[in-house]
């Protein structure tokens, strides 16, 4: 599908101004009350998008909150990480929320939210599970292929033990299938802080619980 048919199903707000009216798209518009979505498959045209929206808002308010809510199914593993990276190095505090679901990678960066405001809505799903890949060609390069996602997999285990504060045999038997979560199951092992039944205030920059 082209990109003129596709903007046809993003809706316009309009808002009145100083200067007259003014048209946004409604992820625009939503950019401005510092929400960033991270929805769909996870590759490197949307990691691009979520990490050029989230150093754009530490630019603007270094020391305000930025709203992440993810709805994604995962997807490549270093373009997630691309997004991960960002979320750790800018100052602006991250918080995060899952609506629908957060599989793979994405559960790994609605856990990489800031301590204490890590969200998910009452039905959304949570799902972790090891990287995964295919590779052909020459044995060698198979066989180098190979080492890298195992070095992959170590770096994402860790990665969950920092966020969870699971230890690392559990988080490795966590991690040996797809393992799914209800948000109950979730908070319990350290990937959501919260399970938001209200809306998160976000003009005022505070959590309603």
């Amino acid at each position: 599908m082209d990109s003129n048919k596709t903007s046809l199903y993003v809706p316009m707000v309009v808002e009145q101004t100083n200067r007259g009216e003014r048209a946004y798209d409604i992820y625009s518009r939503l950019l401005k009350e510092r929400i960033v979505f991270v929805c769909g498959e996870i590759e490197d045209h949307m990691a691009n998008l979520v990490v050029a929206q989230l150093l754009f808002l530490e630019a603007e308010s270094p020391d305000k909150k930025i709203f992440m809510y993810i709805n994604s199914p995962g997807g490549v593993v270093t373009a997630g990480m691309a997004i991960y990276d960002t979320m750790q190095y800018i100052k602006s505090p991250v918080l995060t929320l899952c609506l629908g679901q957060a599989c793979s990678m994405g559960s790994l960066l609605l856990a990489a939210g800031q301590k204490g405001m890590r969200h998910c809505l009452p039905n959304s799903r949570i799902m972790m599970h090891q990287p995964s890949g295919g590779f052909q060609g020459q044995a060698t390069d198979i066989q180098i292929h190979a080492q890298e996602i195992l070095k992959m997999k170590k770096t994402i285990n860790n990665l969950y033990v920092h966020h969870t504060n699971q230890p690392l045999q559990v988080i490795e038997e966590s991690m040996e299938r797809d393992n799914f979560m209800d948000p109950i199951a979730a908070k319990a092992f350290g990937l959501v802080d919260h399970i938001t039944t209200e809306r998160i205030q976000v003009t005022t920059m505070n959590i309603t619980k």
